[in-house]
């Protein structure tokens, strides 16, 4: 749940993030370099690229090789991923005076500030399955400081 100081109360369901193109790879998000992306620019880039691939090849769905989709499959169902929460407060609408997140879990409430709130991903499977025991989702700051050691049983934010 996201819920508070929110415009909109949303429930989050991590079960099917891993359909979701904004996922990150968690074993390798924290250690690459960060580049600022347009969104829009990404999406003409791939849009443009599978124009052309089409315009060379000629419109074949599936992909054409067939290890391709193999590898892409193998990646989901082995990975680590995780996603921005930001994705999930913009959807939210923090009101003006919101400015902390409160991380309500089985055990502790940890505060923070809405800003590292925006910076955060929220881990949802390792290794290619859920987070049955530990979760449903893992809370790591966005710099990266707690990757080995993540925020567990999460169950809610509370905006403020």
């Amino acid at each position: 749940m996201v819920e508070g100081s929110v415009e909109y109360k949303i429930t989050l369901d991590p079960s099917v993030w891993i359909f979701d193109d904004r996922k990150v790879d968690l074993t390798t998000y924290f250690v690459t370099e960060k580049v600022q992306k347009d969104e829009l620019e990404e999406y003409t880039k791939a849009v443009s690229k599978h124009w052309d691939r089409e315009i060379q090849e000629g419109a074949i769905y599936p992909p054409t090789l067939k290890t391709e989709a193999t590898y892409k499959k193998e990646q989901l169902l082995k990975g680590t991923f995780g996603i921005p929460l930001r994705y999930f407060l913009d959807n939210a609408t923090p009101k003006n005076e919101a400015t902390t997140v409160i991380i309500q879990t089985d055990s502790i409430d940890l505060e923070i500030s809405l800003e590292q709130a925006y910076q955060a991903i929220l881990g949802f499977s390792k290794d290619g399955k859920p987070l049955k025991t530990d979760g449903p989702v893992h809370f790591y700051f966005g710099d990266g400081s707690n990757r080995n050691n993540p925020v567990t049983h999460v169950t809610k934010f509370l905006i403020k």
